[in-house]
């Protein structure tokens, strides 16, 4: 499933969707929301620009979108319908899990973003 050359292991890792070798951030860690977005600018091994063009990533805020109600979607179905949870405590588990969520889907978004112009390209060695 997380085999080189895929674009789940690119939006996974957040490595470059070109080449797979490096990650596209700054920094790696989630919780650092200071470099939460910050992005190199450029990979080191293949050259792919990620900011693409200007204001590439304001796309991503569409697939954000689709990520949080997924989430919620998913969070009321396990909270009110597996657990069965009141409305309002289910409420509270929507809430509180695209909170929790947050970092995550920021980086996902922007990955599956890029993954979507950008292909994977194995002649880079």
């Amino acid at each position: 499933m997380l085999k080189k050359g895929s674009k789940i292991n690119s939006i996974l890792t957040g490595s470059c969707p070109r080449c797979q070798k490096e990650s596209m951030y700054v920094d790696p860690n989630l919780l650092h929301f200071k470099n939460l977005l910050k992005m190199n600018e450029c990979c080191s091994h293949c050259g792919l620009k990620y900011q693409i063009e200007p204001s590439f990533f304001y796309g991503a805020m569409y697939v954000s979108y689709g990520l949080n109600v997924a989430i919620g979607i998913a969070a009321f179905i396990i909270s009110f319908l597996v657990l069965h949870l009141s409305l309002k405590i289910s409420f509270v588990v929507i809430i509180a899990s695209i909170i929790i969520l947050f970092p995550l889907v920021l980086r996902w978004a922007r990955n599956i973003y890029i993954n979507m112009f950008v292909s994977y390209r194995p002649d880079l060695k």
